[in-house]
């Protein structure tokens, strides 16, 4: 079930007076950065969890078969690598339609890697979060479910199973290693 969250978002100015924003990518934002940026980073966040439980209605699938994308869950201990860029506000009313499909703009601390994966400092960020509040939320499933829905979802922005690979691709150039989407790349056979 769709749900339009770009309304909800555009209320959620949690960087209102500021020239520019840290937007931390975990998903496609990693490897499909369709927007202008300033500045880009590899970075990580604690304390979340990378999973393939959202549905995608809009992009990687349809109302009638919905994709699979992925969201962050709360995983105490867990660092979950990606890519910061550093944006403009104005960058944020396409984002706000891009990830209108249940997710929400939430503020995170990042902290910041260097050319040879060293912490290199620290800053507020916005993350595009979809809760397992929203009607788009799937949860877990075993992973051969999960990579058969992924396998045979496709929307009009292609295959879902083309939104995995490029994800699992884009973690390996950061050197990042990421179980749940390498098992899931794994069952794609």
């Amino acid at each position: 079930m769709l749900l339009d969250t770009t309304a909800l978002n555009q209320q959620r100015n949690f960087f209102d007076e500021h020239a520019d924003l840290w937007l931390f990518g975990y998903g496609s934002l990693i490897w499909k950065a369709d927007f202008d940026y300033l500045e880009r980073q590899p970075a990580y966040i604690t304390g979340w969890a990378r999973r393939f439980w959202q549905a995608s209605h809009d992009h990687r699938g349809t109302p009638e078969a919905p994709g699979r994308v992925a969201t962050l869950i709360r995983s105490p201990g867990a660092v979950c690598h990606g890519m910061a860029y550093r944006i403009t506000p104005d960058v944020l009313g396409p984002l706000d339609v891009r990830e209108k499909n249940g997710y929400l703009r939430e503020k995170v601390p990042l902290t910041f890697l260097d050319h040879n994966g060293n912490d290199a400092g620290r800053s507020e960020g916005l993350i595009y979060l979809a809760s397992e509040d929203n009607p788009a939320f799937l949860g877990e499933a075993p992973l051969a479910d999960i990579a058969r829905q992924i396998n045979q979802a496709h929307g009009p922005s292609g295959p879902n199973r083309e939104y995995l690979l490029n994800l699992a691709h884009a973690l390996r150039e950061l050197g990042v290693d990421d179980a749940h989407i390498f098992a899931l790349e794994k069952q794609l056979g």
